[in-house]
């Protein structure tokens, strides 16, 4: 006999009894997650925000999800439920690169959830010497752009501060064209340096006459666009829903893959996950070969390089440090004594971090 199909009423009265289920298990997983806080402190451990247990959390959740839902909707969902639950402990204090509205704020809302507290900063420099302070727990610097290249700010300050990077974000940039006049009578567009960069081709097609006015961040862009009445920013969603501004075309990047890499800079370890990055400087010894000696002992032990990098040493011309990414955990056995050798190849050494690879 073919079962007749549930009329809205039905449907909805049982998506009102699933979302009772739903807050009755938030409610016990809070309870447990306040539970483990309460045996922590009994213990005398006073750090109760843990990436790597995060990392694996959402991971298991990931590989669990049975769908509909994608796993990167699904461990959104349960990024806030963590950072929730987190928050009745203990209020992490992020620093990021300001103001409201900027990618860097999406990023450190996609790694730390929305119940931890951020503060805007006006520069990186800031960031780093918040949280080398004391003032912010942790900060969210960007590090890399997949079309524009490296931030090498970032790369310099890394090496200029004894701060551990402890987690990174990887975020899709999505550049809109936000305004509240149409865009016939445009006659401004505010945008960030690198922002315009990546709309070069959209802006030569569609914006050729528009003066462009550079910008501090994408945040600023969409708060001077709200002050010049002839005016656009390019900016983020965030930014255009903080400063009531429509957006008149979304996504004009010229590149759809356009991402960028945050790292979060801290001052804590984190253990291995089995799904890790470490993060090293390195500056070879002035000799012939002496690059190929420093990567000889990743390529004998089979180590993935990510990523290198060089910058200038500051303390001498025409010699340079090497920033390496490589996959794996400093404590992971099989790299340990990879990272001795390449020590020992090095006129200088320094670990910067490992942590979690991003997870979605």
């Amino acid at each position: 006999m073919k079962t007749s199909p549930r009329s809205l009423v039905e449907l909805r009265a049982a998506i009102d009894q699933v979302d009772g289920k739903i807050l009755a298990l938030l409610s016990e997983r809070g309870q447990l997650a306040h539970a483990v806080g309460e045996l922590k402190r009994a213990e005398g451990e006073s750090r109760f925000y843990h990436p790597d247990r995060e990392a694996e959390i959402l991971r298991r959740i990931m590989q669990e999800n049975p769908g509909p839902f994608t796993d990167a909707q699904v461990a959104s969902i349960y990024r806030e439920i963590i950072s929730a639950g987190l928050a009745q402990e203990e209020t992490l204090q992020v620093a990021y690169l300001g103001p409201t509205g900027t990618f860097s704020q999406m990023a450190a809302q996609k790694h730390f959830g929305r119940s931890a507290s951020f503060q805007p900063t006006a520069s990186i420099p800031e960031i780093f010497r918040m949280v080398d302070g004391g003032q912010a727990q942790f900060g969210v610097v960007p590090v890399e752009n997949s079309t524009e290249g490296s931030v090498n700010l970032t790369l310099d300050l890394l090496l200029d501060y004894p701060l551990q990077i402890c987690g990174e974000v990887q975020l899709r940039i999505v550049h809109n064209l936000v305004a509240n006049i149409p865009m016939e009578q445009i006659r401004k567009v505010y945008v960030h340096y690198q922002t315009r960069a990546q709309c070069r081709q959209w802006l030569a097609m569609h914006m050729p006459q528009v003066e462009l006015v550079d910008v501090p961040s994408n945040g600023v862009a969409a708060e001077r666009a709200v002050q010049d009445p002839q005016s656009a920013a390019i900016s983020t969603t965030v930014a255009a829903e903080t400063y009531a501004l429509n957006i008149l075309q979304a996504g004009i990047e010229d590149n759809p893959e356009n991402t960028t890499r945050f790292l979060v800079i801290g001052k804590i370890f984190t253990r291995p996950t089995g799904q890790d990055k470490t993060s090293l400087v390195v500056a070879g010894i002035n000799r012939p070969g002496s690059l190929h000696a420093l990567l000889s002992p990743l390529a004998d032990a089979h180590i993935s390089l990510t990523r290198i990098e060089s910058r200038p040493a500051r303390s001498a011309v025409w010699e340079y440090v090497f920033y390496l990414d490589l996959l794996g955990h400093c404590q992971d056995s099989d790299l340990t004594p990879v990272l001795d050798a390449l020590a020992a190849q090095s006129s200088f050494y320094r670990c910067l971090g490992s942590y979690p690879k991003a997870v979605f």
